[in-house]
This record gives C-alpha cells, sequence and structure tokens, in this order.
C-alpha cells in the first residue's frame, strides 16, 4: 500500500513538472540556442492609403512561440528634421492601428539603428497580447514593422525582430522600397 502511494505521488510530481514545463516554453520565445526561421506569409490587413508590405512568422519551433512581423514603408511620412527621434513621431508612423485601437505602452521607446537608419523600437500590451512597434527613417521616409507575439515575453521577443529587420536581405528590401536601390548606403 505505501509503495503504491508513493508511487502516485512520484507520477504526479512528475506530471505537475512537465506541466510548468510546458507553460514556461509557451512564454518563452526566442531561447538560448534557438535560431529564428521567419517564413514569408500573406498581408492579412486591408489595403489603405500605405497599399501592402510584407508578412513574416517565426513558428513556435523555431521562436519558441509565434511570432509575427509586419513591414511596409511610407514614403514622405516622416519628420523630416527629426526622424523617428522620439514616442511621440513613432506613435504617429507605426501602424499599431492595424492590430488594436488603444494598446498600453510598457515604457519608453529605445534608440535602435537598422542598416544605416535609426529610429525607435517600443513594446506594447493589447489586452494578453504583445506587440513590438518599430520604425526607422531614411530622410522623410520611414519604414515601420509591427510584431505580434502573444503572452510572450517581449524583452526576448524584440532582439529577435530588431535582428531580423537589420539582417541584409531585409535592409536591400527597404532599401529598394525606399527608391534608394541606386543610392550609395553604408552600414
Amino acid at each position: 500500500m505505501k509503495l503504491a502511494l508513493a508511487g502516485a505521488v512520484g507520477i504526479a510530481g512528475i506530471g505537475i513538472v512537465m506541466a510548468f514545463a510546458g507553460v514556461s516554453a509557451v512564454r518563452a520565445p526566442v531561447m538560448p540556442g534557438m535560431q529564428p526561421v521567419w517564413t514569408e506569409a500573406r498581408w492579412p490587413f486591408p489595403l489603405d492609403q500605405w497599399g501592402v508590405g510584407k508578412a513574416f512568422v517565426c513558428a513556435p519551433s523555431d521562436c519558441g512561440a509565434r511570432i509575427s512581423v509586419y513591414v511596409r514603408p511610407k514614403i514622405g511620412f516622416c519628420n523630416c528634421a527629426t526622424g523617428v527621434a522620439d514616442d511621440a513621431e513613432l506613435e504617429r508612423v507605426s501602424d499599431n492601428d492595424l492590430i488594436s485601437s488603444a494598446p498600453r505602452p510598457r515604457g519608453r521607446g529605445r534608440p535602435i539603428k537598422i542598416g544605416w537608419m535609426a529610429g525607435l523600437s517600443r513594446a506594447y500590451a493589447d489586452g494578453e497580447s504583445g506587440l513590438i512597434s518599430v520604425a526607422y527613417n531614411d530622410d522623410c521616409d520611414v519604414v515601420v514593422a509591427l510584431a505580434t507575439f502573444g503572452e510572450a515575453d517581449a524583452s526576448l521577443v524584440e532582439p529577435a525582430v530588431i535582428a531580423f529587420l537589420d539582417s541584409r536581405p531585409m535592409v536591400l528590401w527597404a532599401k529598394q522600397e525606399l527608391g534608394l536601390e541606386f543610392v550609395r548606403r553604408d552600414w
């Protein structure tokens, strides 16, 4: 009888540990050792004045959680004098409204560099879901990106999204979309 009880307690304990590990894996994207694999997807939003952009997805098996990134240029929409230098300008140019009408900032924007361009990145909460808004500019033209990642940890998602946007194929895409494919830009 004691052996059966000890076995039942042991199995229950293992079950609790495995359940906790499963929940932890869902909440921890881009774990050390994981290599994000970004797959292009269809642009899911209706056509607006800025046209369609590019959409990418990183599957939970590659990032620990599903991360979607939507990126597009907005020609002539940035403050030409200062660029994306403060949270107010990031809010103005962002595509947050494609996902949420009132996301709550999780802090101040952080300076970023994508290719030769400077800008800001800022995390938001929208109910149980997380968003990261990114904007970076070349003079008056801005590239905006929006990442969605469910309940994952924004501090782990943000570096992976920034690294993806700063990858050579994405910087060259941005350069072409901004009409700079024949203009020298060093980065």
